[in-house]
């Protein structure tokens, strides 16, 4: 199984919601799912505290670069959170599920 899970954060629900919406639009993710989060980290040497959405989007290892540009372009930081995880297990019928969703028609 190739699917990967994407990590990112963004400043505001609604910025999550146009990223989450372009990468499911766009075939670049099958789905992305927006929480309310608080996070604590160092910017330009201070320890910054601030609310964020975190989204996690489910896509494959094909699509995943593809989909981290698109987060990049469509992002308000300077330096977004993007980490890519691999999935290694789970329901064969949702992994197969995600496959499908983001299939592009060479695939």
């Amino acid at each position: 199984m190739n699917a990967v899970l994407i990590l990112s954060t963004a400043s505001t629900y609604d910025e999550a919601g146009r990223i989450a919406e372009a990468l499911v639009k766009e075939g670049l993710a099958a789905c992305a799912q927006l929480s309310p989060i608080e996070s604590w980290y160092r910017w330009e040497g201070k320890i910054e505290r601030a609310p964020e959405t975190r989204l996690h989007i489910k896509t494959t290892a094909e699509r995943a670069d593809q989909a981290c540009d698109r987060i990049r372009a469509l992002h308000s930081y300077k330096v977004p959170e993007i980490v890519v995880l691999p999935i290694s297990g789970g329901s064969a019928d949702y992994l197969d599920w995600i496959a499908q969703a983001v299939r592009t028609e060479e695939g």
